[in-house]
C-alpha cells in the first residue's frame, strides 16, 4: 500500500491465505512496525465491497459478529436477517463470547438491544438465544421427544391458533441430538414435517428463526448453503450477506457448506461467486472459498 495505488492482488494472496488468527497476528505486527492501523490503512485505499471483505477477514472472528449485530440494529429498520443468522447458529460459548465482546466494544448489552429493536414472540426468541443456554447433552431421552412432539403439534397444527411459546420453550433450549428425535416423532404423529408445519403455522421473523433452528438442528451445512444461495441468486447479489456467510464459516464448515451447495443446487459456489461478482471482489471471494 506503500506510495501511489494498492497492490490488490498482492493483498488478496496474503490475505486470503491465512488464518483468521494469523491476519489478526498481521495486524497486529503492522501496527509495531509502521505505528500505524491496518484497518485504517485498508479503509483510506480501498472501497466498495472488497474494502468490505477485507476489513471483516481482518477482524477476530468473534467481535466481527458483534459488529454485524450492531450493524443489523443500527439506524432506522433492524436487519432480522442477521440477528437470525447469528444468535440461532452459534454455540453457547459462542454466544457468551460475543455478548462478551459487544459489551467491551460498544459499552451496550446486546439482549437489552435486541429486546429495544424487536417485538412479540421474536423478540422472545432472540432473548432466549442471548441466554446461550441451549442443553449440551448429547444423550436422547426418547420418551421426552415423543411428549414433546406431541406437545407442538397440539400448539400448533391441532389447534386453532398457535402457540408460539410452546414452540420456543422447545427450539431454543433442547440439544440438537434431542431436537432431531423430537422431529422424527412429530412426523409419526402429525403426519407432517416440523418445517411444513413452521411454515403453515408461524410467519414473518418468527418463522425465519424456528426455520434456521430446524435446519441447523438438522444439518448447519445446508441452512448455510440456502443463504449463500439467496445472496446470489437471481438479479442483483447481497454482497453483505455473501461476505457475512464465506467470511465467518471459512474456518468452520466452509467445506461441508460447499458440499451442501453443490448437492443442492448442482453448482459450485466458487462458479457461482465467478460468474455472479466482479473485478477484485471476486478474486477475493474465489481465493476464499477455493476450488475444490
Amino acid at each position: 500500500m506503500r506510495g501511489m495505488g494498492t497492490n490488490e492482488a498482492e493483498l488478496i494472496g496474503i490475505l486470503a491465505n491465512r488464518s483468521n488468527a494469523q491476519r489478526v497476528e498481521i495486524r497486529k505486527r503492522y501496527k509495531t512496525m509502521y505505528g500505524k492501523d491496518l484497518m485504517n490503512d485498508l479503509k483510506s485505499e480501498l472501497s466498495g465491497n472488497l474494502e468490505e471483505c477485507l476489513l471483516a477477514m481482518m477482524e477476530p472472528s468473534v467481535l466481527y459478529d458483534a459488529k454485524c449485530l450492531r450493524r443489523g440494529m443500527r439506524g432506522a429498520g433492524t436487519d432480522e436477517e442477521t440477528l437470525i443468522d447469528i444468535l440461532c447458529t452459534r454455540s453457547n460459548q459462542e454466544i457468551e463470547a460475543i455478548k462478551r465482546e459487544y459489551k467491551e466494544y460498544y459499552k451496550r448489552d446486546l439482549e437489552k438491544d435486541c429486546v429495544s429493536e424487536t417485538s412479540g414472540h421474536f423478540k422472545r426468541l432472540l432473548v432466549s438465544m442471548c441466554q446461550g443456554n441451549r442443553d449440551t447433552n448429547m444423550t436422547v431421552d426418547m420418551a421426552k421427544a415423543t411428549k414433546e412432539a406431541q406437545d407442538l403439534y397440539k400448539a400448533g397444527e391441532k389447534k386453532w391458533g398457535t402457540d408460539e411459546s410452546r414452540f420456543n420453550v422447545v427450539l431454543a433450549s433442547r440439544s440438537f441430538p434431542q431436537l432431531q428425535a423430537t422431529f422424527n416423532e412429530y412426523i409419526k404423529i402429525s403426519q407432517r414435517d416440523i418445517m411444513n408445519s413452521i411454515d403453515r403455522e408461524m410467519s414473518g421473523d418468527l418463522k425465519a428463526g424456528f426455520r434456521c433452528i430446524v435446519q441447523c438442528a438438522r444439518n448447519p451445512a445446508e441452512y448455510f448453503a440456502d443463504r449463500l444461495w439467496k445472496s446470489m441468486k437471481g438479479a442483483g447479489t447481497d454482497d453483505s450477506l455473501l461476505i457475512r456467510v464465506v467470511v465467518s464459516r471459512s474456518e468452520v464448515d466452509l467445506v461441508e457448506i460447499k458440499a451442501s451447495f453443490l448437492q443442492k443446487y448442482h453448482k459450485t459456489v466458487y462458479k457461482m461467486i465467478e460468474g455472479d461478482c466482479s473485478g477484485d471482489y471476486k478474486k477475493l471471494l474465489m481465493a476464499l472459498v477455493g476450488k475444490n
